[in-house]
């Protein structure tokens, strides 16, 4: 990598990315599917300044053309990993819709607060060029190209490859894994090139899951329960890593940001679990469970018991802090890292959740002997759903937070989200000693959209962040 400063997108280190300006604004899909509004899922751009005048106010909104896409996650067209290179500019947003299987090139350069569609990805060239659907994860490669993760066929069915466009016209190159390579689902992925490996996670089958979730479909094996390794220079994969019933629906994996790191963690959602995963002395690859959320035994609820749901991970930029989000638990948590293998519970927050005090839902048996919490009001409103998608500052002194996880599911477990719409809140992190507290101040309310109650998902700031950023 070149060793000039600033000759490319992004940063030099994750370090140097630690010492980069405040987030102004940030990127956020807001969802209509499955609230009863037949309006198109729309990109919402959110004032996050402290001393502007429309602070924690969607300053402006991008309508997709279609409907009912799912919006889901983004990346960049180019991030810190085309850092040595001065041709490239991050300055395109690549939106995956999850259930149209549409991809989104969003020009954010010309207009920040103003972003515009610079082109649209049909999903009849996934299909047909790579026999995949259901595009989730987006990465920026150094080669210019960007990939894309995909977690189903055009079926319906699950399949776990990788789509590749070209990074100039934004056009289908092909898949990127080896014919009849694919995993059994997809879900997320990261690659670390000095270790030449990548890994992916499983949620399940896109049929399956589209209408809510059915424990029984557990059993039936159209859910995901593996890691699987990919060889990042010949596209093999090389191993999968079975995590079994306590790694059920292994979702984000985030490697540690150091680009010399050979471990990072992967939450498991129906497991409540955190498995660190690591490169062996055989210079293989192996799992093991580090931290373990207790399910609650619970009266009033759809189960006998109600697991915490693991649904969001992320990792601070100095890899000295953990963060996850228990969403039917309703809490987030902050963990010490610094002993890669015995992470230390050093900040936890109720955010609503299923499980609050004045609620029909009541706790029999809690294994952490945690009383039920009250339910979270902000500025007089009271907080529906629970946290979800989480975005750490730069900094790694704010944590944004988001309550949506996916229409089918949030129309299942957190109705009143539904109607009342999805929040964004923040959190003050204590980064030297670990603690979350919640800031009272702040909160930004997608029940008030003008078009009716929005469901606001994934986090992005203009100049790269935590979880879409990876060094080389």
């Amino acid at each position: 990598m070149a060793s000039c400063s600033g000759c490319g997108p992004g940063f030099r280190s994750p370090l140097d990315a630690m010492k980069g300006p405040r987030e102004r604004i940030v990127y956020l899909p807001c969802i209509y599917r499955n609230t009863g509004v037949l309006k198109p899922d729309y990109l919402a751009t959110v004032d996050v300044d402290p001393e502007s005048d429309t602070y924690c106010q969607v300053i402006h909104r991008l309508p997709m053309p279609n409907l009912r896409d799912e919006l889901h996650h983004s990346g960049w067209n180019a991030c810190s990993s085309c850092y040595g290179d001065a041709s490239k500019s991050r300055n395109l947003l690549i939106l995956p819709a999850l259930i149209s299987s549409r991809i989104y090139v969003v020009d954010v350069a010309s207009n920040p607060r103003e972003p515009k569609i610079h082109k649209i990805v049909e999903p009849t060239e996934l299909m047909w060029k790579c026999g995949l659907a259901n595009p989730h994860t987006s990465h920026c490669l150094a080669s210019g190209q960007i990939m894309i993760s995909c977690m189903g066929d055009p079926e319906g069915g699950g399949k776990g490859g990788f789509v590749l466009l070209d990074g100039e016209k934004f056009e289908v190159v092909g898949n990127w894994e080896h014919p009849g390579d694919a995993a059994p689902f997809g879900y997320d992925f990261w690659y670390q090139p000095r270790h030449n490996v990548m890994l992916s996670t499983e949620w399940g089958a896109p049929k399956v899951l589209a209408g809510g979730f059915n424990p029984a479909d557990v059993e039936k094996g159209h859910y995901g329960h593996a890691i699987h390794v990919w060889d990042w220079n010949t596209h093999r994969r090389l191993q999968s890593l079975d995590l079994g019933a306590d790694g059920a629906i292994p979702l984000e994996v985030r490697f540690l940001h150091d680009p010399d790191a050979t471990e990072g963690y992967v939450g498991c959602a129906l497991g409540g679990t955190v498995f660190r995963f690591y490169k062996t002395s055989e210079g293989d690859w192996a799992a093991e469970k580090v931290i373990q959320v207790p399910s609650k035994k619970v009266e009033g609820w759809i189960l006998p018991e109600m697991p915490g749901l693991i649904t969001d991970i992320l990792v601070s930029l100095d890899d000295r802090f953990l963060y996850f989000s228990n969403w039917l638990h309703g809490d987030i948590r902050q963990y010490d890292i610094t002993d890669r293998r015995r992470p230390r519970l050093v900040g936890q927050v109720f955010l609503g959740g299923s499980i609050y005090s004045d609620g029909p839902v009541r706790v029999i048996d809690d294994p952490e002997n945690q009383p039920q919490p009250p339910p979270r009001i902000i500025k007089g409103k009271r907080i529906p759903g629970a946290p979800q998608m989480l975005q750490l500052s730069l900094d790694g002194r704010r944590l944004y937070v988001t309550t949506s996880l996916y229409s089918g599911w949030d129309q299942q477990f957190y109705p009143d989200m539904i109607r009342e719409g999805s929040v964004m809140m923040q959190l003050d992190v204590d980064s030297e000693g670990g603690g979350l507290t919640l800031n009272q101040d702040f909160l930004v309310d997608f029940g008030k959209e003008p078009d009716g109650a929005a469901l606001a998902h994934e986090l992005r700031y203009p100049g790269g962040d935590c979880t879409s950023d990876i060094w080389l």
